[in-house]
């Protein structure tokens, strides 16, 4: 059986250390829990800040799974792993206690 690809865009504004920090923790995370299965989109809204719109970002760094659905969104530097897997589904919040 083939599990789902992760599809994960992640919003930063430039390359302040809260982002750079967020994408280091998100790349450590799917390459020990989804090596192979991911695709990480980084998306810079000082650059593009029109595309906060499309995923209704309020706050950055934010991350948006895209797939598999449903979409779901973590915001922060996502340091605490265990709430990384848990909003993402990749580990059970039973699991998680």
């Amino acid at each position: 059986m083939k599990k789902d690809t992760f599809k994960l865009v992640l919003y930063v504004a430039g390359t302040t250390p809260k982002s750079l920090e967020a994408f280091a923790n998100l790349k450590k995370i799917c390459e020990e829990y989804l090596k192979g299965q991911y695709s990480i989109q980084i998306v810079d809204l000082l650059k593009n800040p029109k595309l906060a719109k499309g995923d209704q970002i309020i706050a950055i760094p934010t991350l948006v799974r895209k797939l598999p659905q449903p979409i779901k969104k973590i915001i922060g530097d996502l340091s605490n792993k265990e709430k990384v897997l848990v909003g993402l589904n990749i580990i059970d919040k039973k699991v998680a206690i």
